[in-house]
Parts: structure tokens; sequence; C-alpha cells
């Protein structure tokens, strides 16, 4: 297929004289900011120092689990490493990345509102998470917890197990910055869209994010509940969930899966929504099916909250809830399928561009094609019993919420990312990194489906020698994934001196952001514009921009 985009004459193009960038200078104008672009580069900023510490802890459990004994890390030590992986990579980089920074930059520019609805509530959720993170950190450096990122009970009530109190409260206090981002959202798509932008002419990306807010807001306070009741049974004493105190364990898995679930979908729905304009952009296409992969995001939200339970089959429930919960489980799959089979219809003799946003979009496609059918087979009572608390479920959930969401969010910041800083990234290095990531995350992750059925247990810093080999292909496989998100890190960090300025449009792209300068004001748009189509309309585009249609060549 020929390469259809080409960027600007960069020989006269400038950057715009003021943006949101350089209206204010000084540490305190970027603290003090209600601009949702400027709270959206502090997240960027905090988020990626989170990723980079849980990176850590991952490289040390890989390094320990090259060989079969426990060379590098004391037994206790590893339990405390890769607990702070888990609850550092979910609670404060999974969770919050796509939502925290591309929809806090994106959400008002997609629909034409010159801010969210709650600005100073959008700066505070941002020192909530600072706040949640340090915390946690403090926790880390003061002996770390042992318990796991679920918090297990009786298992986290139990005293021996350290700084419980303490990581239970920094996730609590992260808690509310999700409450508080979800509630910003709704409110901003509800009543700011520009005139004419009529529910069926929004971004997809904007429908996913919808979905996504309200789980944030129905489902954050669940665990919020459940780790307070944790600190009160470890302070107090009260009986809630330890047996010894007449508590029942079952219910913290009951209110700690119904918000993790959720959480999952949390993760991936603004993934989902990333590869819905990556998809439309470079196959200069209409999305196949816009209103069934819009309510199929709204389905993924509302089934989310139904299938808790399928994580505790072996639990002690009874097998008539497990049967249900099995079938939800797989239901779930179906709007799952249907974005999958709407993105690969839009690509169907589309003009494709290999350019790396959609290089990334076509490894979320494989990795996350991967990972849900996996979780089919984890969602059968009967392979559950037997690939649980294996590595099996490791891999699932890398290949879902690593390989899927992170996959997504890297197609994502290098789309947007001339429109958030007006420069362009090297181009070659972003395809580079983008197969580097994609074998990386392969050669890392595929085997441990292998010993999983195999039957290796997770968090063991132990295991018997036959496993080895796979093993060692995994660590391996870990090393050359870290050299493909390294790369991103320096040569976007370069491109904001050395890039070459992108304009307002270097894709081409459909939508509303892409019709104002980069990067944009600080009050987006100069006039409250009119929307009169919909956001996928490239024939439009074309027509505006005096081109024809690209084809394929």
């Amino acid at each position: 297929m020929s390469t259809i985009l080409s960027l600007p004459d960069q020989s006269t193009a400038s950057l715009p004289k003021v943006s949101y960038l350089n209206k204010e200078y000084g540490l305190k104008s970027w603290l003090l900011t209600q601009d949702h672009k400027r709270i959206a580069i502090l997240y960027l900023i905090a988020i990626t120092f989170f990723f980079f510490v849980g990176g850590a802890m991952a490289a040390l459990i890989r390094l320990e689990l090259l060989t079969p004994q426990t060379d590098l890390l004391a037994a206790d030590t590893y339990n405390k490493v890769f607990s702070a992986h888990g609850i550092i990579m979910v609670f404060f980089f999974l969770v919050p990345v796509a939502p925290a920074v591309l929809g806090n930059f994106l959400i008002p520019l997609m629909i034409g509102a010159r801010d969210v609805a709650f600005p100073k509530i959008n700066l505070l959720s941002w020192y909530l998470f600072v706040s949640g993170g340090c915390i946690e950190l403090t926790m880390m450096v003061f002996g770390g917890v042992d318990t796991g990122w679920t918090f297990t009970t009786p298992l986290s009530t139990h005293y021996l197990n350290t700084n419980v109190v303490a990581a239970a409260m920094g996730i609590f206090v992260a808690g509310f910055s999700s409450i508080l981002t979800g509630l910003n959202f709704l409110v901003t798509i509800h009543r700011m869209r520009a005139p004419g932008m009529t529910w069926f002419r929004l971004p997809l990306f904007i429908w996913s994010y919808y979905a996504t807010s309200f789980i944030f807001v129905l489902a954050t306070p669940v665990i919020a509940i459940a780790l307070v009741l944790v600190v009160l049974e470890r302070i107090i004493g009260i009986g809630v969930f330890d047996p010894a105190k007449g508590g029942d364990p079952l219910l913290f898995q009951h209110l700690f899966w119904f918000y993790s679930h959720p959480a999952v979908y949390v993760m991936i729905l603004p993934g989902m929504g990333v590869i819905s304009e990556v998809v439309a952009c470079f196959c200069r296409k209409r999305v196949f099916g816009y209103t069934a992969v819009a309510f199929s995001s709204v389905a993924i939200g509302v089934f989310s909250f139904f299938v808790w339970a399928h994580h505790m089959f072996i639990m002690g429930i009874s097998s008539y809830s497990a049967l249900v919960f099995s079938l939800m489980t797989m239901l779930v799959a179906v709007p799952s399928a249907i974005k999958i089979f709407n993105w690969s219809a839009t690509m169907y003799k589309g003009s494709i561009t290999f350019d790396t946003p959609m290089l990334y979009t076509l490894g979320f496609i494989g990795l996350f094609t991967i990972g849900g059918l996996t979780g089919v087979f984890l969602a059968s009572m009967g392979m559950d019993i037997h690939l649980t608390e294996t590595y099996f479920v490791v891999a699932h959930f890398h290949f879902v919420m690593v390989g899927g969401m992170v996959t997504a969010f890297m197609a994502g910041l290098h789309f947007w990312w001339p429109k958030i800083t007006g420069r362009m990234y090297p181009e070659s290095m972003g395809r580079i990194a983008a197969v580097i990531l994609f074998t990386g995350f392969n050669l890392t992750f595929f085997p441990q489906f292998i010993l999983g059925y195999l039957g290796m247990p997770r968090r063991y810093a132990a295991y018997p020698p036959e496993f080895q080999v796979l093993n060692v292909f995994s660590s391996a496989g870990a090393t050359v994934l870290a050299v493909g998100y390294l790369l991103p890190l320096l040569y976007l960090t370069w491109s904001l001196k050395y890039g070459k300025i992108a304009g307002a449009n270097p894709w081409q792209a459909a939508g509303l952001e892409w019709e104002i300068q980069s990067p944009p004001l600080t009050e987006n748009f100069p006039v409250t514009p009119i929307v009169t189509h919909e956001a996928y309309d490239y024939e439009w585009l074309a027509s505006k921009k005096g081109s024809e249609v690209p084809t394929v060549g």
C-alpha cells in the first residue's frame, strides 16, 4: 500500500508565539495551573517516574528468576519487591496513565471546550495522586509491604506482615484522584460540548473515556471501603475479614475484585479509544460500525461490574454462582471482539500508512487479542482450577494490561505528541522502538503461558530446575522490552528541543483538536467552534484541504 501522508515543509515553519506552554513561566505557574493541558503534562511527568520505579522492581524480579534458587533476593525481600511492583504499576501507572494524561489533554479539545468543568478539582486530583504515590514510596523505603498488590486477607490483617496500613492509605488517597478525574470528565462531556457536537458526532475516544469515567466513580469507592476496613482491623482489632476474630476473608475478595475487575477496563477502555482514532487516521476511513463500537464501550463498562467472582472459582463460592460468573465473563468478550473486528474492517481496503502510531496500534491488536482469548480460558471453571495462581495468569494479565494498555498509550502519545509539543519526533526511531517493544514483550511473557500451563506457581522466588530455560527466555525478553521503553523516553525528550516543527495537523487527521494550532492556546479555541459533521468525515476533510481522498496504491 502506498504511503499517503507526508509532513509539511519545515523550512518556513515555526512554533506559535503564544501557547499554553509559554504563556507563563516559572515553577509556580505550573504547580498552581488550572489549565487542563498543563495538568496533563504534570501527570505525564509523575506517572513516567512511577513507571520506571515499578519497572525497576520488575527488573529485580526477572534477575532473581534467572536461576531456580534464591540467589539475589531473600524470599521475604522477593515478596516485598513483587508487591511493590504490582502496587506501583497498577495503582500509579496503569489505572491513571491514559485518563490522566491523554484524557485530561484531549477531552476538552475534542469536544470544543475551553477547559474541563472543574479546573481546580482537576489540579487537586493531581496533588492527591502525587501524595498517594509519595506515601507508597515512603512505605517502600521503610521496609515495604509483603502481601502482594491484592492485599489478600487474612494475610494483610496478620500483624507479622509489614506496612500494610501505609500501603493501603497511599492507594486510598490516590483513589480520590481517580474519583475526581472521572467526575470531571463526566460533567465536561455532558455539559460542555460545542454547538452541533451531538452524541453520535463524538469521537470514539470520548465514548471510551465516558465509560471509563463511570467506572472510576462507581467502583473506586468500593476498594476504598475495603482498604479502610483492613486498616481498622489491624489498628483496633474489629473482626471483618480475619476468621480468628469472627470475620470472613471471602468478603474482602468480593469487595476487592468488585473494584479490580472493572479497574481492568479502566486500564484498557481508554486504550481502545486511542486505537479507534489512530486506525481511522492512518487508514483514511470512517471507523467501520461507529455506533457498534461506541455502544461496545458502554457495554464493556456495564458488564465489568458483573464478572468479579471469576477470580474466586477456587475460593469456595458455590458451583452455581461460579457458573453464572463464568458465563458473564465470556459474554464480556463480545463487545471487545466487536472492536477488534470493526478495526480490522476499517483497515480493509484502507490507504494504510505504517507510521509509528499505526505500528503501535497493530501491536496492540495482536497482543490484546492474545490476552483476551486467554481470558476466556480462565473464565472456564475447569481450566481455571488448573491455571489459577500460576504464571498463566501473570502472562494473561500482562498481555492485556501491559501489551494492550501500554502499547495503546504509546500509540496515542506518538499520535498526539505533535499537538502536545508542536514538534515531531524522529519517525525512524519511533518505528524501531515499536518493533522492539512488540518483540521484547512476546519474548518476555509468551514463555510464561507455557510455564503456567506446566504448573509453575506465581509469586515464588524459587522453582524447580526444569523451568529454568523458559525463565531465562523471559528474563532475556525483559531486557529487550526495557530497551523498547527507554528509546521513546530518549527521542521524545530530544524532540522537545530539536524535533521538526509539526504544524497544526501533520497527520492530516480529522477532529477538532487538529483544527487549532500546535501547541494549543491556553483557552484552546479563539472562538467557540460549531460542529457540522461527524468526527471521521475524511471526505469532508479532503474537500476542505482541496485534495482527493487517497486510495490504495
